[in-house]
């Protein structure tokens, strides 16, 4: 069904409604996984699902079989995504194809965001330069089988100056063909109300959907308000600072705001909202159990607030309810979560200087260890690899990683040992009160191939103290993790658990061969995306792919974590 009929219906009648927007998963498991969350969250009654497109097609794949899942055998009307960047009018007919053979009839036509290292956003050789064009285009080549949705700005776009001008570039995709708008996130209700009035003053007439994302945890908040720049009410932000060393608080917190957001909204005459999801379940199903929304939300609403460590044993919604980022379990839906949506709207990620990057012009190998030592003694503001200045706690072993970098171990990712820091720690506290918290070093880092073979001899030798993984961009994978009964290397090794009162032992941060797979194919390409914001066969672009051919990306483990300093004799 075309969900611009849907969402009129739904407005008409004065009934309120909802929809989730979900992201393909990195990994096989996360998918098969995200499957039974769709389908658990979908007999809620969701107006529609969306699916999210990487940047030039980056998920193509598997957006189109997540896209046909939902419409066919969950049967959700689906909203796939497709995005201007990086894609040229083939791979665009190619998308529409498969998204019309897959029995999807809606897309959200969106711009998306400029490719990572970029100052600003170009369109690609036979691409287009704005959504509006992409608009235009659906409607020249498939007449009116797609219903087309679009974004919204309420705010105003990252790279806009003007807000008029910024509405009269709404309304044009309107009168392009677009059949309704999705808004970016919203977390002061106020302004969307007071931007929804100003774009029916200027005839914008259409079903025009606020985005949410309830607050999920501290840090990725932070993140997502750094990436983004959207707007958050001063009481929230001061709510959750004083919270932000109890998880289970800052979750509570991130419920009732989303819930007062969509009520104030409400009563302003707002019919629907879009929930951001991030393939997160249990935070989502209790914002509709509050706001009575959803057929079966409250009896499908998660019970369970603990990682469980057997695969045949994980509770739906278990992965999710502790910190769950990069080294995360794999098999989570929610595995390396934020970047979707940043990419999706359009917003402001790192930029680079008119004259050059941010992060110099190299050439050299030293200029690359003078930039990874800047950035952790915090000259530098940002890597091409993480665009957030280091962690609290990574002051503690600050003298260490400067150390380190200069002998040209790059590092990416780090965290000290702990022995049982109070749950309720400032800086590495995380989960309920009363509870203690442990975590074994580890050092992630790239190193060059002609290093490489005596920093393996080392952690062989260390073994089995120290776990490694290690592979380069050629796939080439060495590592001294247990086998498992399949022999692959494939058993997870704990980085961090928790310990409190009446729960099983909780380990939120997990390290695999499947992540660390997933993550060293994002890893390389990030070498590839940041030589591309120099000139062709320029000497910075040339060393730049040389590096990402002649580095090895590592990472070191010690299981020893009573001995909070052993881990650097590896780095010599």
């Amino acid at each position: 069904m075309r969900i611009v009929d849907k969402l009129k219906q739904a407005e008409e009648s004065g009934l309120p409604y909802f929809s989730f927007e979900y992201f393909p998963p990195k990994t096989e498991q996360g998918l098969v996984n995200l499957y039974d969350r769709i389908e658990r969250m979908g007999r809620t009654g969701p107006a529609f699902v969306a699916v999210t497109w990487g940047a030039g097609g980056a998920t193509a794949q598997r957006t189109l079989e997540l896209s046909e899942a939902c419409q066919g055998i969950f049967g959700l009307d689906t909203l796939m995504h497709i995005t201007c960047t990086n894609m040229d009018r083939d791979q665009v007919d190619q998308a529409l194809a498969g998204a019309r053979s897959a029995g999807v009839r809606n897309i959200l036509a969106l711009r998306g965001d400029a490719p990572r290292g970029d100052e600003f956003w170009s369109a690609c050789s036979g691409g287009f330069t704005h959504a509006v064009d992409l608009v235009r285009y659906v409607r020249e080549t498939h007449g009116d089988y797609f219903c087309i949705g679009v974004a919204g700005y309420p705010e105003g776009h990252s790279e806009s100056t003007d807000p008029a001008q910024d509405l009269e570039y709404l309304a044009e995709k309107v009168r392009a063909g677009a059949d309704f708008v999705v808004s970016q996130l919203v977390y002061d209700a106020d302004i969307f109300i007071d931007w929804l009035q100003r774009c029916r003053d200027v005839g914008i007439a259409c079903p025009v959907v606020p985005g949410v994302l309830p607050v999920q945890s501290y840090q990725s908040f932070r993140r997502l308000v750094h990436l983004t720049k959207v707007a958050v009410p001063e009481a929230l932000r001061q709510a959750l600072d004083d919270v932000r060393a109890n998880d289970q608080a800052v979750k509570d917190l991130g419920v009732e705001h989303a819930v007062a957001t969509v009520r104030k909204l409400q009563a302003a005459g707002v019919s629907g909202v879009h929930i951001t999801t991030l393939n997160l379940e249990n935070t989502v199903m209790r914002v509709l159990s509050a706001l009575d929304l959803g057929s079966e939300a409250r009896r499908l609403t998660p019970r369970i607030s603990a990682t469980q460590t057997e695969p045949s044993n994980v509770v739906p919604g278990a992965w999710d309810d502790f910190p769950n980022g990069r080294w995360g379990d794999a098999r989570s839906p929610a595995f390396g979560n934020l970047g979707s949506y940043v990419s999706t709207y359009g917003t402001a990620m790192q930029k680079i200087d008119s004259g050059g990057s941010a992060w110099g012009e190299p050439t050299e190998i030293d200029h690359i260890s003078e930039l990874f030592v800047g950035y952790v003694e915090g000259s530098v503001a940002s890597l091409p690899w993480s665009d957030e200045p280091l962690l609290a706690e990574t002051q503690r072993i600050k003298d260490e990683l400067v150390r380190v970098n200069r002998l040209g171990f790059w590092t990416l990712a780090s965290q000290p040992a702990l022995d049982g820091a109070a749950s309720d720690d400032l800086t590495y506290g995380w989960g309920p009160r009363g509870g203690y918290i442990y975590q074994k070093a580890f050092v992630e880092c790239f190193v060059h191939t002609a290093m490489f073979p005596a920093f393996l001899s080392r952690l062989q030798s260390a073994s089995p103290r120290i776990t490694y993984y290690a592979s380069n961009r050629a796939g080439d994978f060495v590592t001294n993790a247990y086998s498992g009964p399949q022999g692959d290397g494939g058993a997870v090794t704990a980085l961090t658990w928790g310990v409190f009162p009446g729960r099983a032992v909780v380990q939120p941060t997990l390290i695999d061969k499947m992540n660390f797979l997933a993550w060293r194919t994002e890893a390389f390409h990030t070498w590839e995306e940041w030589a591309a914001v120099f000139p062709k066969d320029s000497p910075q672009e040339l060393f730049l792919r040389e590096m990402a051919d002649k580095c090895w990306l590592v990472n070191v483990v010690d299981n020893e974590y009573r001995n909070a300093d052993a881990i650097w004799n590896m780095f010599q």
